[in-house]
């Protein structure tokens, strides 16, 4: 399996986030993809292969245009009007009270970007985890590319290839960014391949959170089937979205499934739910499947609450090969960076049809198991 990475991830450069109002260490660094493309390297049959320039069109078919040209701009902006902060990040977002009682019309006509960067960034922005910095936007068009990249290796032929995308994607919706994400990587691979085939495509995400972008994104589309495996948002973030009685509206009406699971999921709890989810995505049809991969799912990451162990990956990645259809893997969240390398690894070689066999000990991951 090709693995496609870029080093232009190393420009968003991020060291601190806002959790709850105060600062925190970043989760979302760029040593989580460095753990991960050392431990394929290590694994000697994951050649890695850099991305190709796509342009911009594959992301304004998905994404408003206008939110490329703020992130485009706005660190520049940033710094013209002499925002004296090492990261650009908002302290105002719209709030649906904001415009309580006005009229359709009269909210169309007052809600507009604002000029200062820190408005413009709360006018497109989600929350306060996602801080742009001067290499954010060239790593952002990097992590489409590697997605777009690994795409073309499937339709070109391969029956999987793997994008280390950093930064990750599925936070962001059409006209929004934020959660650690800038453009929807995976929903811009499933455009491109129903673009380019006229088939229908599933998403598959099975990061720990919630991927309310991907889901807003097709929401009303009939050619992709979204499916999700995820923290109950009544506790865990994105809070808002994610709830099983969301399935989509017009067209999409039934194509949108997501499977919300309990705090402390347990690996057999979490094979239950991924047996649903493949159940609901070959009941379509279609050729390709888009992976949102991520492994804050393991029971020691710092921001998520399951209890999955490094195992269990690699039965995940054989199961969802098993389907039969050819996959672009996408990485996603995991933060838990000691073991970020190994359980990328294991999932990886388990859709390859490869035996679990953790490297030795020696930095490229921590194998212990937790209880469930």
């Amino acid at each position: 399996m090709q693995v496609v990475y870029s080093p232009a991830h190393l420009g968003h450069d991020i060291t601190v986030e806002t959790y709850m109002g105060s600062p925190i260490p970043a989760n979302e660094v760029a040593e989580r993809a460095e753990k991960i493309r050392a431990a394929l390297d290590a694994d000697g049959a994951f050649p890695t292969i850099l991305p190709t320039d796509h342009g911009p069109d594959p992301i304004t078919a998905v994404h408003d245009s206008g939110l490329l040209r703020f992130l485009e701009v706005a660190w520049s902006e940033h710094r013209a009007q002499g925002i004296d902060r090492p990261y650009l990040t908002a302290d105002t977002y719209p709030n649906r009270s904001m415009f309580e009682g006005m009229s359709a019309e009269a909210i169309a006509r007052l809600v507009r970007e604002p000029v200062y960067a820190g408005g413009r960034a709360g006018f497109w922005g989600l929350d306060s985890a996602a801080p742009l910095v001067a290499g954010t936007y060239v790593a952002a068009r990097a992590a489409v590319d590697v997605a777009l990249t690994a795409t073309d290796l499937v339709l070109g032929g391969a029956t999987a290839a793997y994008g280390l995308c950093r930064p990750p994607g599925h936070h962001a919706a059409r006209s929004m960014y934020g959660g650690y994400c800038f453009f929807n990587n995976a929903a811009i691979a499933a455009e491109a391949i129903v673009a380019a085939t006229g088939e229908r495509v599933a998403v598959f995400d099975v990061d720990f959170h919630h991927g309310n972008g991907t889901q807003q994104i097709f929401w009303r589309r009939g050619d992709v089937r979204y499916v999700s495996i995820h923290a109950d948002p009544d506790r865990q973030y994105p809070y808002f979205l994610g709830r099983a009685d969301e399935t989509g509206e017009g067209e999409g009406a039934g194509e949108n499934l997501n499977i919300p699971l309990r705090a402390g999921a347990t690996n057999e709890e979490y094979l239950v739910a991924t047996d649903r989810a493949l159940e609901a995505i070959a009941d379509v049809p279609g050729s390709a499947l888009v992976v949102s991969l991520g492994f804050d799912t393991y029971g020691l990451d710092p921001i998520g609450d399951f209890a999955l162990t490094t195992d269990v990956y690699h039965e995940i990645g054989r199961r969802t090969a098993a389907l039969g259809r050819r996959l672009v893997i996408l990485q996603e969240g995991g933060y838990h960076r000691p073991s970020l390398g190994e359980n990328a690894r294991a999932w990886l070689r388990g859709a390859e049809g490869r035996p679990f066999d953790p490297l030795p000990a020696g930095g490229f991951g921590e194998r212990g198991a937790v209880a469930g």
